[in-house]
């Protein structure tokens, strides 16, 4: 063997070596990165899975009742309801951008509903908010129990404390005015891109251990 061939022997060896730890560099690096992303996927995907369920729920709305007779063994947290009642003296307001909204009580239930200011109610932060419209009314919208409503806890919290409410079995209940299932487009989009993102990292991470590892060559 002459010494060219030799030396190109040796430096076919070093490269095949060199092939070799980049490849398993490579899948060690990319695994736990990828078995990262589908755990934060999933996570983001648990916290999006009750507005999904939402949003193919149901259209038809549950009918709940009216005061006096309201249908408490229907009562199911995330669904679309209806039901009537008479509003209490008091509620809570909030803002959103230019919009005003008021959570208000049905007297002698455990119901509040969020809704948007009616004329006269029109509310500033730092004055005094007025009296919700009293005439009693009906509502359509998206069925909330308190522990499900977690962006909701200060209106639930005030009306608790007003004492116009009574909570059922400990609970309170909230109906957010006109929120429909399938409404909300933006839910499905954001489920659609993780769904995807985790898919892409699924596949990173099998390709990462299927793909062949390059065997040394002997010296020789």
């Amino acid at each position: 063997m002459t010494i060219e061939s030799e030396l190109q022997e040796e430096r076919d060896q070093r490269i095949a070596e060199l092939e070799e730890r980049l490849q398993r560099r490579g899948v060690g690096v990319k695994a736990p990165v990828a078995v990262l992303a589908l755990v934060v996927g999933g996570v983001l995907l648990g916290l999006l899975w009750r507005d999904l369920a939402y949003f193919f729920s149901s259209s038809t709305p549950l009918t709940l009742g009216a005061e006096g007779e309201y249908r408490y063994e229907a009562l199911e947290s995330n669904r679309y309801v209806q039901l009537h009642g008479v509003p209490t003296l008091r509620g809570a307001y909030g803002r959103e951008g230019e919009d005003v909204y008021v959570v208000v009580g049905l007297r002698e239930s455990p119901f509040l509903v969020r809704r948007r200011a009616l004329p006269g109610e029109e509310w500033s932060p730092g004055r005094v908010p007025p009296r919700p419209d009293p005439r009693p009314f009906g509502v359509r919208g998206r069925l909330l129990a308190e522990e499900d409503a977690e962006r909701y806890r200060e209106g639930f919290k005030l009306l608790r404390e007003m004492g116009e409410v009574q909570p059922r079995d400990g609970r309170l209940w909230l109906v957010v005015e006109g929120e429909r299932p399938g409404g909300d487009k933006g839910v499905l989009l954001a489920a659609l891109v993780l769904v995807t993102f985790m898919l892409g990292n699924a596949a990173l991470l099998y390709r990462g251990f299927k793909a062949p590892s390059p065997s040394g060559r002997g010296l020789g």
